[in-house]
């Protein structure tokens, strides 16, 4: 079939291809594929028969695809090095055979042992003909075109000094794919601390919808700002309830104390089954449908209406775990490469509430979000005194998280968790002989690429209303805290190669509530130990409690400074609460492949 036949769905034709040799290129509806011919095959064909040392199928698929482009006119590069024969037929053919018209397709590979890290790959079509070298070309741009999912225009922030101050050195790099693509990008450099956060907060929404995505390079921390300046101005929904106003709440519902952590199960009618979603909050939160526009508005203004801008990180912060659970590697240009093909999947936020800063101040409600974690105690610590270090880059956490270890403190606090009927864990059974470790693991799936625990119930605008409705019950836990985690995801980084928790998805409406109790420095050290390793069991421990909730508060006991980790950022925070918001941000990933 002639390759200059541009109508046909599926293309065929004779070209060189660089480095390989003559091969036979074919497109479909899902790609392109070529196969090395052999000499005796190019009889009779427009292309140049060099004769092949294999006859391997090779593809790539249009959805990999990011650009293709016009190359140059000239000569073809032979094959590579130790092919004998064919080299060798090649360089004889030289000396008879005119220059080409060539074509470059850019896509990416991935590598059976790393499927989540994307390299780079260029192939380079050549032909004798330039109407066939353009019709090709001409079929493959139309197609990249039609795909509405990959951005045209993107709104970038750069933090210079993120990590080992190497983001304006990672986003020199990366452009340069973004250029290829012909992506156009609006790039914002930070000067200081907030600007991204101000610009996100003040820019119209006109101007906003002008973009399709909105791209931090930095790390989590960095991510978080953007994301804050982004839903503060315009995500308006009713707060959680204070941690007095739950505690009020639950003994409402006709029991005469609040049960401790562990407790019974107690059943109310559907107004109080979600005590601290109210119904407006599913109203927000159902906007997300299957092509992702909102709905319940009609106001062209709304912050919300049409197409949602999805959010991109480009990872170069200090610990990058956003990048590492959504995409799978933390590796720039499989970022990059993720924003530009338009991958796309839905991340859970969580709302955080400050009602009080300190013990004696009065109640006002501050509102933060937070896409990956939120800690206190020796997490909160940890993040307050590496402010001492910034000068010292990422291994300033080594240092401080040994220091506030050696320290070993522990926090006076009360916690109060709804947790749903579907989430509750089996009770532990611990054996004599391990009297620290429980005997029983759980299975576990693991949130991966296409995850059917993501994306259960997403097609329905009342699937999160429907969970809503399922048997709950309200506990409450107070003691001493070496720390207490709340996780949106399983936060892999390369400290914690399986996360907190390591079956915890990206958007199936949980937060994970790790609470882990005073204990001795040994079984402390031992529980991060276990955090630290490959296949470890850092929840199995009996002064380790695990909750999956949908919402939760938190009071500190006392007079000492309160202070919590959200997303790598600092928030004091005496009195606070937190909510799940299923799906919230859309995010140019698609999930780790393995």
């Amino acid at each position: 079939m002639d390759g200059s036949n541009c109508e046909l769905s599926v293309m065929s034709g004779c070209f060189y291809l660089d480095h390989v040799g003559d091969v036979l290129l074919t497109r479909n509806q899902h790609g392109l594929s070529w196969k090395c011919l052999d000499s005796s095959d190019c009889e009779g064909t427009t292309c140049l028969g060099i004769g092949s040392w294999e006859n391997t199928e090779t593809e790539i698929k249009l959805s990999d695809i990011y650009a293709v482009e016009f190359d140059s006119y000239g000569l073809v590069h032979s094959p590579k090095s130790g092919l004998g024969h064919a080299k060798e037929c090649f360089r004889k053919r030289l000396l008879t055979t005119q220059q080409m018209y060539r074509f470059t397709v850019h896509g990416f590979q991935t590598s059976p042992k790393e499927p989540c890290l994307w390299k780079l790959a260029a192939f380079t079509f050549g032909h004798m003909d330039l109407q066939t070298c353009q019709s090709w070309m001409d079929q493959l741009n139309y197609t990249l075109i039609k795909d509405v999912e990959r951005p045209r225009n993107l709104l970038v922030f750069v933090h210079p000094k993120s990590g080992k101050a190497s983001g304006l050195k990672i986003w020199e790099t990366v452009s340069k794919i973004f250029i290829c693509a012909k992506v156009n990008t609006k790039v914002i450099v930070t000067e200081r601390a907030g600007h991204a956060f101000d610009v996100m907060a003040s820019i119209q929404n006109k101007e906003l919808h002008s973009y399709d995505g909105i791209i931090a390079v930095g790390g989590d921390g960095f991510f978080n700002e953007v994301l804050n300046g982004y839903l503060l101005s315009r995500l308006k929904v009713p707060l959680p309830p204070s941690p007095s106003d739950s505690f009020t709440t639950v003994q409402s519902r006709g029991s005469s104390s609040v049960p401790e952590s562990g407790d019974g199960v107690h059943e109310s009618d559907q107004k109080e089954h979600f005590p601290l979603l109210h119904d407006s909050v599913q109203e927000v939160m159902n906007f997300r449908t299957v092509n992702g526009s909102c709905q319940g508005t009609e106001d062209p203004d709304h912050p919300f209406s049409g197409e949602r801008p999805r959010f991109g990180l480009i990872p170069a912060g200090s610990t990058d775990a956003i990048v590492i659970c959504t995409t799978g590697a933390r590796d720039p240009v499989t970022s990059a490469l993720h924003i530009i093909l338009g991958r796309k999947l839905f991340l859970d936020a969580m709302q955080v509430v400050r009602w009080k800063t300190t013990p004696t101040s009065a109640i006002e409600p501050f509102i933060r979000y937070a896409a990956s974690f939120a800690g206190y105690g020796f997490y909160g610590d940890v993040i307050s005194e590496s402010e001492k270090y910034r000068w010292m880059g990422p291994k300033r956490y080594d240092y401080v998280g040994t220091k506030v270890f050696l320290k070993h403190r522990s926090y006076e606090a009360e916690v109060m968790f709804e947790e749903a009927e579907n989430a509750k864990a089996s009770p532990l059974t611990r054996s004599k002989t391990w009297p620290f470790r429980s005997t029983t693991r759980s299975e576990k799936i693991l949130c991966r690429a296409k995850c059917s625990v993501c994306s259960s119930k997403a097609e329905d605008g009342n699937s999160i209303r429907a969970s809503c409705q399922e048997k709950t019950r309200w506990c409450r836990t107070r003691g001493r805290f070496l720390s207490i985690g709340a996780a949106v995801m399983s936060n892999r980084n390369e400290r914690a190669p399986d996360g907190l928790v390591v079956d915890a998805h990206l958007s199936d409406g949980f937060l994970h509530l790790i609470l882990i109790k005073d204990c001795s420095r040994p079984k402390y050290l031992w529980h991060l130990t276990e955090l630290a390793k490959k296949g470890g069991e850092p929840l199995n421990f009996e002064f380790v409690e695990y909750h999956k909730t949908r919402a939760f508060t938190f009071t500190s006991i006392g007079e000492a400074e309160s202070v919590w980790n959200l997303d790598g950022e600092i928030f004091e925070a005496h009195h606070l609460s937190a909510q799940v918001l299923r799906g919230l941000i859309p995010l140019f990933a698609s999930g780790p492949e393995v």
